[in-house]
């Protein structure tokens, strides 16, 4: 109470405001407490339970009718804090002996230190609170209203209960002295048991149950006080006088006195038994009087049925100490009672077995019952079987009672197999039975069928001659007359159970119905418990559980079914389900139990069922819902069992039937029983869950909806979606109002328990509803009630955020974050607006939680990241939660700093490196707030970013887990390392961090974490299936190394990651990890591992190649294994991982190609890719055919920029693998391992087919190009390319060839396309065509000669256009096609005879416009300026991309960009001028194949002539660029005169730096010229013998060609007397060759240069 001195202190402290001193008075007065404890209260209570923001108190405090508000709250939660205070010491004697718990050791410690005191504290409480006088407005002001008054007595009988509760447990552990019981008992008795309290005038029915309470414990007290366990182990061992109470005679005539006074209240009969009982074993024949009037007044109490109702009362023994104390007290009592009294006395047998049956419900006491069954309790347990199976009930309740694990269900299963007696009734004695004179044993004379309605199995029969014993004593039921005879007769009571259940079938329609219910009944209920607790019994009773069905049919059909035998048999096959789902569903649905579908499930035709009908027409009115609560755990147990998909689609009416019509109305139904309704509420969200989370793999596509998307669409857009939402809009104060109803400390059963894990489901399922549902651009019903704005905070959003407020329970108020996560993350609205003038106050809240060190940390984990989710979604809440100050700094910019109630203060206390470790700071924590603070960073939140870099130490405390050793990965290890990684990436280097990243090189973290990392994955692979959460933590940390390293590799001098023994060391660490990863290729988890691991070596081997290349030759070997161990996975989980192994093996390849090192796995590597190649082809021509025949294929040009089909990518594993077999080829030297897989293999018809399809359809593009790079490699050699001949390549090539270039509309005229020569394109597959038949030709000569010929008659038309586009379109992409095209003429030249027999006016066409293209390029290389002129005006695109000018251009940088633009356009311009080169040299090696041979035409005279035409006509003018002017002599010469100049520009030029390009295009010259004069001497040799020549003409070629021809020897003499390379030997080109081509000696002697000496050979020839 208010003291003078406490006013006095609290009046001198200076910290407190005046404003809580003055409001501390007015707690005072309320509550009677002194002023410094109301100053505490109200300190405590704004620190843990104000739901406002501390600024708001000031205005709260001067507003009375706020203020009164606030006192009351006060009042509550002071009340609460006391409850509070009075469980933690109930929670120290639950745990303080068990050794399970972690903290018993301390719990012990806490409990010894308040023993001595404990009991007389309490006790006195306890007696001021029953006698305290109820609080008055006078006393108390005037808020103390009636209301009040009678919140204060529920208070007061909620702390006399607990009181009571503790003192209970305590005696439980410690034996309580006499003279302790004597004072119990008599304030027990002055108390009335609860029921005589000073203010019993304020008791009203809501208290019953707390006065009742009170008497239970006041009973329960008194019975542990006098140690009945103790006495009766005393007694057995015949030694009572060591029992306290054996000396005590004093106190036990005290006692006795004032229990003959008790009597007159329920309460006393516990107490007077065990007291009956003591005195009876210590000194019966003292007090005998006494035990005969007090066993009589107990027995008329109905100690026994009072025993019943009190345990039912306390609860279930789940996790309830109390309870299971209770039970362990009252057995000890019953045991006793039953060994020392004669059962007879005790009264109905039946009460007692009730008792018997609620007592063993305690976990331990049926093992305790078994180890000695005759005794004690077992002794009601023999009087039961005495009157089986007469009565079944007695007994079977007794052993569904006596089952609690494994080995008690083995024991009652045999127990009841192996019945020696059978107990029957008969009201007059048999014929034929005989007896003995006295009638007490009986015989029978003939056997018996005990079931005349059974047959086979179903039916007992009692065999001739067994003896019956009539008991004496035994009574039959009321009102009946006659014997109870008890036959010697062995049998199992299973078969007796079958015949039962047979019988009542039989009977289903009579009127004997109820009866026969009345004995099955507790045959299901013992069914279904042996089957819960021990599974393997379930075979022994398949001819029992088999009717279960057919049982349940016929009951449900009846007028007015038995509910609760119905009820047993849905538990019977709940137990089954939970085992056998299929069968148990297969079984199930004949019967019409279930609702069905009436039609198919598509028109959604749906019957109830029988047990739809129940519901309506029975538990509904009744208000009684057995059944349904039933109905509901099977469909919930069965969707859990993972039917097959026609079997989940067979349980959608009965998922329909909730969803639709008892979810939105289950709460309008009438009830009779509290807490059903919240019961069936629970049920229901249960299956909704179990549904959402069942695994969809086995889902098959079809017309009728899946379980999962019916649930999904129903909570989406019906009122069962309302439903759950009002669920979850029940709020905290609901939930604290129901849980301060209670009367019970603690549990999980109560209503308030119950509606908790509601209102977590309805979290849960509204979370995978969302999560689940289909895309759409409309939000749906559900999605709109979640988000909707209301006015004063009413929205879903507040109420969801104010769960942040409740504290019994903290999985509510963490999956509320959770939901409020996803809906921030998904929903299209502001969490900020929808918390209104609340969301300051939810803030400091949430903070507060989150700083609290014992909060659950799971709580905080959420918090962290719904505040990470909120980074990117919710910019207005974030920054209430950053609560960034700002002010300007001293150079005019802001400068932040952190407020009061900053997120980023905790988060900084969180990193600290000297919290890690500490149990308020665990690895999960730490890791959840530098996700948060990674997610600042990717969001670019500089002012928060500026603020934590200037806070001392944050980079070292951020990078504080890099230093650490973890232990070794075997261990499973909570890694907060994964975030810490990806913080390297904060923008602009502060000097803190260079030094970390400088550290963490210098003490060689780099190779700790790679031996780390490379370990865990390898741990991680081997033992998977240890549990999936450490798995998604390693695949955390593997990722964030992943990204450093990446990171690492174009960073490396900010990384200090330089040295190449450590990049070598790094990169074969992944390689074992990634190795170890892929071959566990039958995980999914060890294949994205993998697949993670092998992009990480691909970037790896591109990024350090110069150090990595000398690892090549290991690294080909596991690469190997790894493909061949993926290539068997299942192909959507390793597509990704294949292309990138065979990326990996393609750079290796051509590393080791470079290095020129020897391949020992090529046979068997080439064989596996060959294989994949072949399986991909084939793979792709059916997808093509699928994308043709759906018509999804577009007409589009050249234009390939978006492949059509998903498969064809640049990097799939079709084209990679087509790519690898190319490499692998080229390896391959002499081609011999690549005929023995061709020969294994039908791989080339398999690419041929696709390649074929590819073709004609214009789709696959990359896949097109690859393959043809495998066949050109592949024809390098003879039997490469015999094999590719023989494969029937022109039959695949040749005329689907021709969709390439030819489309619908567009004709020739596109057919140029002015394109990037390197980028894919359908041209450049067309050119690629070319080369394969030009290498074919090449390689295999006469014997593809008619295919050559067919290719060239198919495409003239495009070779002829070829031809002459060199004159309009001078692009890069052009001058190769047309390169291509004369290459492929130049070798089909070679086949002159033949082709001239075949296609002899094409062959006339071409060697015209080969002419033509002679002159043209002429033209072109003799005009630099017009080249220039066409390329600027046409061909802009020609350009290769350069460096771009900027937009805005500076001054200073104006002339630079101009000399950049310039040396692009020279380079482009020599580019056009090499690649007009080629095609001129090659046009001229073509030309000399159509001219007769030089030798032959000077020497033999007789040569036919007319077989060679003229190709050039007599005119000796310089070329015009003009189609009309023909090819003449003249072109010729100015070729030479052209190819003389360029060479004497390139050897000026040939001190640069372009040494081989220079060479190059030397030796281009002077193999043009050397061809043209070959052509031209040829010619002019054949124009000079030809007779139509005129004499005349002919006289003047003889002279123009002596003096052009001398001055060109002059010009030859000259150049050869500087130096000039030599001509190439061989009629190819040095470009088409393998080697580069070498440069030639010095200048060689005159005239020793073959083809001068031919010319001037022919220079003699023509003077003479």
């Amino acid at each position: 109470m208010c003291s003078t001195s406490a006013a006095d202190k609290l009046k001198a402290d200076k910290d407190t405001p005046q404003a809580l001193k003055d409001f501390g008075l007015r707690i005072s007065k309320l509550l009677g407490l002194d002023e410094q404890q109301s100053v505490q209260i109200l300190q405590c209570y704004l620190q843990e339970d104000y739901r406002a923001t501390r600024n708001t108190l000031k205005a709260v405090l001067q507003d009375e009718r706020q203020s009164q508000a606030l006192l009351l709250k006060i009042a509550d939660y002071y009340y609460e804090e006391r409850l509070c205070v009075l469980r933690c010491v109930l929670h120290l004697l639950t745990y303080f002996q068990d050794e399970r718990h972690p903290y018993s050791a301390e719990y012990s410690n806490c409990v010894s230190k308040l023993e001595k005191d404990l009991v007389s504290t309490y006790r006195q409480q306890f007696e001021s609170l029953s006698k305290s006088e109820a609080p008055t407005w006078e006393t108390h002001g005037n808020l103390m209203t009636e209301r009040q008054v009678s919140h204060w007595f529920v208070q007061c009988l909620k702390e006399q209960a607990l009181l009571l509760e503790i003192l209970f447990l305590y005696y439980a552990y410690f034996e309580m002295p006499p003279n302790e019981l004597s004072t119990f008992t008599r304030l027990f008795k002055e108390q009335g048991f609860g029921q005589r309290q000073t203010n019993r005038h304020l008791v009203d029915k809501s208290m019953d149950v707390l006065v009742e309470r009170i008497g239970y414990f006041s009973s329960l007290i008194l019975v542990e006080g006098m140690d009945i366990d103790f006495l009766h182990k005393c007694a057995l061992e015949d030694r009572t006088e060591q029992h306290q109470f054996y000396d005590q005679q004093d106190i036990c005539k005290e006692v006795d006195q004032m229990l003959l006074t008790f009597g007159d209240i329920s309460h006393h009969g516990p107490v007077l038994l065990a007291w009956v009982l003591l005195r009876h074993t210590l000194r019966p024949e003292e007090v005998s009087s006494v035990i005969r009037r007090l066993g009589h007044t107990t027995l008329q109490l109905g100690v026994f049925q009072y025993l019943t109702n009190m345990l039912q009362a306390l609860g279930s023994t789940g996790n309830n100490c109390t309870a299971s104390t209770a039970r362990m007290c009252i057995y000890g009592l019953m045991s006793f009672v039953i060994t020392s009294f004669e059962e007879d006395t005790l009264g109905s047998q039946q009460h007692l077995i009730n008792a018997a049956c609620e007592v063993l419900a305690a976990p331990s006491l049926a093992e305790l019952f078994w180890e000695s069954p005759n005794m004690g309790l077992g002794v009601i347990l023999d009087s039961a079987v005495g009157v089986f199976p007469y009565k079944t009930g007695p007994l079977l309740q007794l052993l569904t009672a006596l089952l609690s694990d494994k080995s008690t269900a083995k024991k009652v299963y045999t127990f009841l197999d192996k019945m020696s007696f059978y107990t029957e009734a008969y009201k007059h004695k048999p014929n034929d039975v005989i007896s003995r004179e006295d009638g007490t044993l009986w015989r029978r004379q003939t056997p018996k069928l005990l079931y005349p309605l059974g047959v086979g199995q179903t039916n007992l029969r009692m065999p001739q001659g067994c003896f019956g014993l009539v008991c004496e004593g035994k009574q039959l039921s009321v009102g009946e007359q006659g014997f109870l005879v008890r036959w010697e007769y062995s049998y199992s009571s299973w078969t007796l159970f079958t015949c039962e259940i047979e019988m009542l079938l039989h009977v289903v329609s009579t009127a004997d119905v109820l009866a026969h219910c009345e004995r099955v009944k507790p045959i299901l209920d013992l069914v279904h418990k042996i089957i819960s607790t021990d599974w393997t019994v379930s075979d022994c009773l398949l001819p029992l559980t088999s009717r279960i069905y057919m049982l349940l049919q016929r009951l449900t059909s009846v007028i007015n079914p038995p509910v609760d035998v119905i009820t047993s048999c849905v538990n019977c096959l709940i137990a089954l389900a939970a085992r056998q789902p299929g069968k148990v569903w297969s079984s199930l649905h004949h019967t019409g139990f279930l609702p069905f579908a009436a039609t198919p499930l598509t028109n959604m035709g749906m019957k109830a069922g029988n047990y739809g009908n129940l519901l309506v027409l029975i538990e509904q009115p009744r208000g009684e819902y057995s059944v349904t609560i039933a109905f509901l755990r099977l469909v919930t147990t069965l969707v859990k069992g993972q039917l097959g998909s026609t079997q989940s689609r067979g349980l959608i009416p009965c998922v329909l039937l909730v969803l639709k019509e008892m979810l939105p109305t289950y709460h309008k139904w009438r009830y009779n029983t509290y807490g059903v309704r919240e019961r069936i509420g629970c049920l229901i969200l249960e299956l909704v869950h179990a549904i959402l989370n069942l695994n969809q793999d086995g889902e098959s596509e079809g017309s009728a909806p899946s379980l999962q998307s019916l649930c999904i669409y129903s909570l989406a857009n019906t009122e069962a979606g309302q439903a759950v939402v009002n669920i979850m809009g029940v709020g905290v104060d609901t939930i604290n109002m129901v849980l301060a109803a209670q009367p019970s400390s603690g549990g999980s059963e109560g209503p308030g328990q119950v509606l908790i894990q509601t209102v977590k489901l309805a979290f849960s399922v509204t979370n995978n509803v969302i999560r689940l549902k289909p895309q759409s651009d409309t939000a749906s019903p559900l999605e709109q009630a979640l988000t909707q704005h209301g006015g004063h905070s009413n929205n879903l959003i507040a109420v969801l955020a104010k769960y942040i407020y409740h504290k019994h329970d903290p999985a509510l108020p963490r999956l509320a974050i959770q939901l409020l996560k996803r809906l921030a993350t998904v929903a299209p609205m502001s969490v900020y607006a929808c918390l209104g003038s609340d969301a300051a106050a939810i803030r400091d809240a949430f903070l507060t939680r989150l700083q609290s060190r014992t909060e659950d940390m799971r709580i905080k984990v959420t918090i962290l990241e719904f505040l990470t989710v909120a980074v990117e979604t919710q910019p207005g809440l974030i920054e209430l939660f950053l609560n960034l100050e700002t002010k300007d700094g001293s150079d005019g910019a802001k400068e932040f700093s952190l407020g009061e109630w900053s997120c980023l203060s905790v988060v900084l206390e969180l990193l600290d490196s000297k919290q890690q470790g500490k149990y308020w700071c665990p690895p999960l924590l730490h890791r959840a707030a530098l996700a948060f603070l990674h997610a600042l960073w990717q969001d670019r939140r500089d002012s928060a970013l500026s603020v934590l870099r200037t806070k001392e130490k944050f980079w070292e405390n951020l990078t504080t887990p890099l230093f650490g050793n973890l232990p070794p990965p075997s261990e499973t290890t909570e890694v907060c390392v994964c975030v810490c990684v990806c913080a390297h990436k904060y923008g602009v280097l502060d000097p803190c961090l260079k030094a970390a990243l400088e550290s963490f090189s210098s003490k060689r973290r780099y190779e700790f974490w790679s031996d780390y990392v490379r370990d865990l994955v390898c741990v991680a692979c081997d033992g998977e299936e240890e549990g999936l959460r450490s798995l998604s933590e390693s695949q955390m940390l593997i990722s964030a190394w992943r990204t450093l390293l990446i990171l690492s590799t174009s960073h490396s001098e900010v990384m200090h990651l330089k040295d190449d023994s450590v990049r070598q060391k790094l990169f074969m660490d992944v390689l074992e990890g990634t190795k170890a990863a892929l071959l566990m290729s039958q995980s999914v988890f060890c294949l994205r591992l993998g697949s993670m691991m092998v992009t990480l070596l691909l970037i790896l081997l591109k990024q350090w190649k110069r150090c990595v290349c000398l690892l090549m030759p290991s690294l080909l070997p596991p690469l190997s294994l790894m493909l061949e161990s993926v290539l068997h996975a299942e192909q959507q989980l390793t597509d990704r991982t294949k292309a990138k192994l065979l990326s990996a093996l393609i750079l290796a390849l051509q590393n080791q190609g470079l290095n020129g090192g020897e391949i020992t796995q090529l046979p068997q590597l080439l064989l596996c890719v060959c294989e994949m190649v072949q399986d991909e082809a084939l793979a792709l021509i059916d997808s093509t055919r699928h994308t043709i025949q759906r018509g999804d294929v577009q007409e589009d040009s050249m234009e390939t920029d978006s492949p059509h089909f998903q498969k064809d990518q640049q990097d799939s594993v079709c084209v990679l693998a087509l790519h690898l077999s190319k490499e692998l080829c080229r390896a391959d030297e002499d081609g011999e391992q690549w005929l023995q897989v061709v020969r294994k293999l039908p791989v080339l018809p398999s690419v041929l087919s696709a390649l074929e399809l590819s073709l004609r359809s214009k789709q696959n593009l990359y896949f097109t190009e690859a393959a043809l790079h495998l066949l050109l490699t592949l024809a390098r050699t003879p039997q490469g390319a015999a094999a590719v001949a023989g494969a029937g390549v022109i039959q695949s090539i040749c005329l689907p060839l021709l969709s390439v270039y030819e489309g619908p509309s567009n004709g020739a005229t596109q057919a140029f396309v002015r394109k990037s020569q390197d980028a894919p394109s359908w041209p450049g597959v067309y050119r690629l065509s070319l080369s394969l038949m030009e290498s074919l030709l090449k390689t295999v000569r006469y014997n593809f000669i008619n295919e050559a010929l067919d290719f060239v008659g198919v495409h003239q038309e495009r070779i002829l256009q070829c031809l002459n586009a060199v004159r309009t379109v001078q692009s890069l992409a052009c001058l190769d096609e047309a390169d291509h095209t004369v290459g492929f003429l130049l070798q089909l030249s070679n086949f002159c005879k033949e082709w001239q027999f075949h296609l002899p006016q094409l062959l006339r066409d071409v060697q015209v416009n080969l002419c033509y293209l002679c002159q043209t390029c002429t033209y072109l290389l003799h005009s630099k300026k017009m080249l220039h002129h066409y390329l600027q005006a046409k061909n802009g695109e020609g350009l290769p991309p350069g460096p771009h000018p900027q937009r805005v251009i500076q001054p200073a940088s104006k002339e630079l960009v101009e000399g950049e633009r310039e040396e692009a356009e020279s380079k482009a311009l020599q580019a056009v001028q090499c690649s007009l080169l080629k095609i001129l040299s090659k046009t001229l090696a073509t030309l000399q194949h159509f001219t007769p041979d030089c030798c032959q035409i000077l020497l033999d005279q007789s040569m036919d002539l007319a077989e060679y035409r003229t190709l050039f006509v007599l005119s000796f003018t310089t070329p015009a660029f003009d189609s009309d002017v023909a090819p003449s002599f003249g072109t010729l010469m100015a070729t030479i005169n052209v190819a003389l100049s360029m060479l004497g520009e390139v050897v000026q030029r040939h001190s640069s730096t372009e040494v081989s390009r220079n060479t190059s295009v030397m030796s281009l010259l002077m193999f043009s010229m050397e061809n043209c004069f070959y052509v031209l001497i040829s010619q002019a040799v054949r124009c000079l013998k030809d007779p139509s020549v005129l004499p005349r003409d002919k006289q003047r070629l003889k002279q123009e060609l002596s003096s052009e021809l001398s001055t060109l020897l002059s010009t030859l003499f000259r150049f050869f007397r500087r130096g000039s390379p030599s001509s190439p030997a061989s009629g190819l080109l040095p470009s088409l060759q393998p080697k580069p081509p070498t440069p030639g000696s010095k200048a060689t002697p005159e005239g020793q240069e073959p083809f001068i000496q031919l010319v001037q050979a022919f220079v003699r020839h023509v003077q003479r």
